[in-house]
């Protein structure tokens, strides 16, 4: 960029939909919800959502024995799409019954996937969509070699998923996943270009900066 090109502005902030749970509400949640009792729990790392490895103690006389969950709190704008929550937890319990390792749902008190909650936060109230996951043990890919090995199991397992949920899957709610804005869709990299002033002078500016130049509109993703 030359010098007497102006800089584009940075886009304005959104606003917080990032749940603020402590450790004690979210405790509190999966007793309520789902009626199971906490030996411990902690974060984990997310996004935009709120996520926390939740052990869950055991429960003599009900045959129960202790296990391990992902307690996931939905962001405020995605809680408000029912539809879209919906699919996502579909798709889990599909490639999960298809032999792929992914995480199912823990029904709540009442038999559903999800819990719709109505949080007082002191400037507003907000709605953030709760689910239990099943805890899947193992390594994230951030903790990896960066190997061709690895980044080939990557690639065949996420080709396997593709071709199964696009020959396979069906569900009345599937155009929910279609969203025009969704930076995380591959389809969407030039996007990005709004987004690289947060690089500064990242080493890795150009190539960046080229990528969401040249994206396409070819790929679609889940």
């Amino acid at each position: 960029m030359s010098s007497g090109e102006q800089q584009p502005l940075p886009p304005q902030p959104r606003p917080l939909i990032k749940p603020k749970f402590t450790e004690k509400q979210a405790t509190e949640l999966v007793r309520r919800i789902f009626g199971l009792e906490v030996s411990q729990l902690r974060p984990l790392p997310s996004y935009d959502d709120q996520n926390f490895h939740v052990a869950a103690a055991s429960f003599p006389g009900k045959g129960e024995s202790p296990e391990d969950f992902v307690l996931k709190i939905i962001n405020a704008e995605d809680s408000q799409n029912s539809d879209l929550v919906e699919v996502q937890t579909q798709i889990m319990m599909f490639l999960n019954g298809e032999g792929f390792p992914a995480p199912m749902p823990h029904l709540t008190q009442d038999g559903k996937v999800m819990s719709l909650e109505t949080v007082d936060t002191g400037f507003c109230t907000q709605k953030f969509m709760v689910r239990l996951l099943s805890y899947l043990p193992g390594k994230t890919v951030a903790t990896l070699p960066v190997t061709p090995p690895v980044l080939y199991d990557i690639g065949q397992m996420a080709a396997k998923l593709d071709k199964t949920l696009a020959e396979k899957f069906q569900h009345p709610l599937i155009k929910s996943l279609h969203r025009g804005e969704f930076i995380w869709n591959l389809s969407n990299v030039p996007l990005l270009k709004k987004y690289l002033y947060a690089l500064g002078k990242s080493e890795y500016l150009d190539a960046v900066k080229q990528a969401s130049i040249t994206g396409t509109s070819t790929t679609t993703t889940f």
